[in-house]
C-alpha cells in the first residue's frame, strides 16, 4: 500500500469515528421526538385553535369598528348642517354686535352733552310695587 492509500484509509477511519457519535446523538434526538410526538401534535392543535379564535376575534373587532365608524359618520352628517347654521348665526351676531357698538359709541357724546334730567318720581300703584321698590332700595 502506498502512503496515499494509508492517508485515505486514515481519513475514512477518522470520519467514521466522528460520524458514529453524531449518528447516535441524532438517533437519540429522533427517538425523543417520536416519544413526544403526541405532545407536539397537541401543541400544534392548541396553536391552531388559538389562531382560529384570534381570527374570529379580529372579525368581530372589525365588525364593531365598522359599526362604530358608521355611527360616527351618521352623527357627523347630522352635526354638519348644525355647524353651518351656528357659523352663520355667529357671523350675523358679530355683525349686529359691531353695529350696536358703533351706535353706542356714536350716542355717548350725545348722552354726555345732555344733562341728566331728574325723572319725575311717581307713586307706586300697588302694595307689590311698594315692596319691590323698598327691596331694591335696600339693596342699593
Amino acid at each position: 500500500m502506498t502512503w496515499f492509500e494509508w492517508l485515505a484509509q486514515a481519513l475514512v477511519i477518522g470520519l467514521l469515528g466522528w460520524g458514529v457519535p453524531v449518528a447516535w446523538r441524532l438517533q437519540a434526538s429522533l427517538a425523543q421526538l417520536r416519544a413526544e410526538r403526541a405532545a407536539m401534535e397537541a401543541g400544534a392543535e392548541g396553536l391552531a385553535d388559538a389562531t382560529r379564535a384570534a381570527e374570529a376575534a379580529l372579525q368581530r373587532l372589525r365588525a364593531t369598528a365598522e359599526l362604530a365608524g358608521r355611527g360616527v359618520a351618521e352623527r357627523v352628517a347630522v352635526a354638519e348642517p348644525l355647524r353651518e347654521d351656528l357659523r352663520y348665526l355667529i357671523e350675523r351676531a358679530e355683525t349686529l354686535a359691531d353695529r350696536l357698538e358703533s351706535g353706542v359709541r356714536a350716542a355717548r357724546p350725545l348722552a354726555q352733552d345732555a344733562a341728566p334730567a331728574a325723572a319725575p318720581v311717581r307713586e307706586p300703584r300697588s302694595a307689590a310695587e311698594r315692596s319691590l321698590l323698598q327691596a331694591l332700595a335696600g339693596r342699593a
